[in-house]
């Protein structure tokens, strides 16, 4: 029987059952988002080799706890940026929507262009670390087999891909116990370490004496400022799944404020602590810092420090599995990417085509290694994109000062970040010029070639219509925003 516009019969029970539309569900709470930036930021390196600071510090104390907590404020006003335009422009897409909005297409486009090359590499090369924790236990001194390694990166790889194409429920729940059991490790260091300050008199005397040794040039400064940055690296993830927070102009700015503060405090007492039990010069020295505190502190459990390593690297990764996903669907929904990439699945409402695409990209990735080596040239790329991103914040504050934001952030903070930014991406290609940033920059110039043709004058083939088709009845796909039944709930 038919009935009116937009309902179905229930066979059941002969009620009128509304039809709703495909969308993105706001699925994610206020303690799944502080999981996803707490395990976005912290990954492997805090426990392996947080050495760059305080190498580049020339092994002065109190300038390396200064530059970490520095770069953990500069952090704080690119994530409270950030929060402004989460509010203001809840989409999916993260910077990639915000630059879109506020300086046109081509700058968005070249945005999801190096994205699209360099995002998937990072996945696949924290797949590739996991790979090498979890498999070295078992041949001792040896190396493991590079191509085990592969097929257990694969492994984790695809796994994590699935399960964020199956359930935002799940991905977020495993994100959230993975973030726990990382933060569970970080405290066992730095309890660990305000224990022993009590203990040892000797520790005491490298922070009284904190910046008694050689003081640092600008240059070498500015060096271990860039590593501090980067050990900070993911305090944007927040903003790829604002469409799914619920809640969002309440739980983005708390969120932010509760997440980066917390890790600036573990960072700073994971710090102390690796400097109460080692010297500056055995911390420099050591390959894996955390696992040399442990063979000092607790020899007997010892063991747990690369286990939490593994499973640091395994957050880390789902956090970033789950954000490209969401940057392609962005991308594909507004035009940047083929259409079948923005569309959801008819039972789960997850962007699954997306999180195909973008873990067959990290796959490629992982089967030649060496090209991952390649991505470390595009590290300016990261901070071009987060100044184009606060730059579209300032622009958005002049061109559309009615725009509603329930959070608004002190308008010189973007433009300090605007500044940061500029010197973050200039000083490196300045200090150590090297072929390969040319080469990464015509790669970025080289999203001209397609996005004149099929962006700015709409080239299409008809032939992909079919294609495109013939997958979203295998894949079992809608495109969003379309009349379906209410099966997403």
């Amino acid at each position: 029987k038919k009935m009116g516009k937009g309902k179905s019969e229930d066979p059941k029970y002969g009620k009128r059952k509304e039809k709703a539309k495909m969308q993105l569900k706001r699925n994610i709470g206020y303690f799944d988002g502080v999981s996803f930036i707490i395990g976005s930021i912290v990954g492997a390196g805090i426990f392996v080799s947080p050495t760059g600071v305080l190498k580049h510090s020339l092994l002065n104390v109190g300038v390396a706890l200064t530059i970490w907590t520095a770069s953990g404020l500069v952090s704080l006003m690119g994530s409270l940026c950030y929060a402004e335009l989460g509010t203001a422009l809840p989409f999916s897409g993260g910077e990639y929507s915000h630059i879109k909005r506020g300086l046109g297409s081509l700058p968005a486009f070249v945005f999801i262009w190096t994205s699209i090359f360099t995002k998937p590499a990072s996945n696949a090369a924290r797949a590739l670390l996991f790979a090498e924790y979890a498999t070295q236990p078992f041949y001792g001194i040896c190396p493991a087999p590079e191509v085990l390694k592969k097929c257990l990166a694969l492994a984790v790889l695809w796994s994590l891909g699935i399960l964020n194409g199956h359930s935002v429920k799940m991905a977020a729940w495993v994100q959230t116990v993975f973030t726990l059991l990382k933060m569970m490790a970080l405290s066992v260091i730095a309890i660990g370490g305000i224990v022993l300050i009590g203990w040892r008199k000797d520790s005491l005397a490298r922070f009284e004496d904190a910046f008694s040794s050689e003081i640092p040039n600008a240059s070498q400064i500015a060096e271990a400022f860039f590593q501090g940055l980067y050990a900070y690296g993911g305090w944007w993830s927040l903003n790829y799944m604002a469409e799914e927070m619920k809640n969002p102009s309440r739980n983005i700015p708390l969120t932010v404020i509760t997440a980066v503060p917390a890790v600036i405090v573990f960072y700073l007492l994971v710090n102390i602590s690796y400097l109460t039990v080692l010297t500056p010069k055995e911390i420099v020295s050591s390959v894996a810092v955390a696992v040399t505190w442990a063979d000092r502190v607790i020899p007997s459990v010892a063991w747990i420090i690369p286990v939490s390593v593994a499973v640091s690297i395994f957050g880390a990764l789902n956090s970033s599995v789950f954000t490209l996903g969401r940057l392609s669907y962005a991308g594909s929904q507004s035009g940047h990417l083929p259409i079948l990439i923005s569309m959801l699945n008819v039972h789960s409402c997850t962007p699954a085509p997306a999180m195909i695409f973008s873990t067959t990209i990290a796959s490629i990735f992982i089967i030649p290694s060496d090209l991952i080596m390649l991505t470390n040239y595009f590290g300016f790329s990261a901070w071009l994109m987060i100044g184009l991103t606060c730059a579209s914040l300032i622009v958005l504050r002049y061109r559309e000062p009615h725009l509603h934001r329930p959070y608004k952030v002190f308008l010189p903070v973007p433009f300090v970040m605007v500044a940061m930014s500029f010197f973050l991406v200039v000083a490196p290609i300045v200090w150590s010029p090297n072929l390969q940033y040319v080469y990464a920059f015509l790669f970025m110039m080289g999203s001209l070639v397609v996005y004149l043709p099929f962006i700015h004058f709409k080239l299409h083939f008809a032939f992909l219509d079919k294609i495109t088709c013939h997958l979203q009845l295998l894949l079992e796909v809608s495109p969003a925003d379309e009349s379906a039944e209410n099966k997403c709930e």
